[in-house]
């Protein structure tokens, strides 16, 4: 007799593949090299259900620091959803992050879940598609991130996240296939973004910037990187009327829209010059 005892794991780096799989099944359109880069940031905080010998249900809660933790990849084979797995690998992620204050990109129609488990809205979040190409600015002040100290791209990146990520923002800045460029300002880097290669097209995230017009110069770089029939994807918090504005001028159409939510106090993070989140999975 087949044993069909369900069981919770700490995920293997290959059993990260699999929530990815089953991520984009669901239509998340996931980088091609993130789930390397999102183990990097925290190697304990992938778990899995487990049916048996089957993989049947995931969930992502990264560690950061000390405080606070990133809840993503929280997925039931469609089979058997609604069977009471979810929410035991739900309990058993929480229990991971007991202490700290806990962030999360949840669908619109799982708000009440979450709030019921405590999470409270913070904004909202909107998925735009738009098409690639265009010319590279002719602009000095764009600069290859690799060119900078890393330090110096960690050190800005403080700002927009509540606690320490050097390690991942390392992974994701290097990654193959993706455009790393900042933006200076008097020497100091004043924004930087990222353009990676997903399922489906690009993703632009992170995209931050001290102002509109840097927002918009490190935009029109990064989609420069790509072919003008390449589907480009950004991810703008809805509380940022200039990122909003950024990605209605390009003629992108939202798609897709999150609820960010916390357990506890909204983090003072710059939400004003996020002009493209890094990851709806881990922050």
């Amino acid at each position: 007799m087949t044993d069909k005892t369900y069981t919770i794991k700490t995920m293997t780096r290959a059993d990260l593949d699999i929530a990815v799989e089953w991520a984009a099944q669901e239509g998340w359109n996931p980088g091609l090299q993130d789930a390397g880069c999102y183990y990097n940031a925290d190697p304990n905080g992938f778990l899995m259900g487990m049916l048996g010998d089957e993989p049947i249900a995931s969930i992502s809660v990264v560690k950061y620091g000390e405080s606070f933790g990133f809840l993503g990849f929280y997925i039931v084979k469609a089979d058997y959803r609604g069977q009471g797995y979810g929410i035991q690998i739900w309990n058993a992620g929480m229990d991971y992050l007991a202490g700290r204050n806990v962030g999360l990109d949840g669908v619109v129609a799982q708000q009440e879940n979450y709030r019921k488990s405590g999470f409270k809205l913070a904004y909202g979040n909107m998925r735009y598609e738009g098409i690639g190409g265009g010319t590279m600015p002719d602009d000095p002040s764009i600069v290859v991130l690799s060119t900078l100290p890393v330090e110096k791209v960690t050190a800005y990146d403080a700002a927009f996240f509540p606690e320490d990520r050097a390690n991942f923002i390392e992974s994701w800045i290097s990654q193959p296939g993706t455009h790393a460029l900042g933006i200076l300002k008097a020497g100091e880097l004043a924004g930087y973004g990222v353009i990676r290669p997903c399922r489906t097209g690009y993703k632009i995230g992170p995209l931050f910037a001290d102002d509109a017009d840097k927002a918009e110069a490190l935009f029109g770089a990064l989609k420069s990187k790509v072919g003008a029939n390449d589907a480009i994807f950004l991810d703008v918090p809805a509380v940022n009327p200039d990122a909003v504005a950024l990605a209605e001028r390009h003629d992108m159409a939202m798609s897709f829209e999150t609820a960010r939510m916390y357990t506890g106090e909204i983090p003072e993070i710059s939400v004003d010059r996020t002009y493209g989140v890094t990851s709806f999975e881990i922050g």
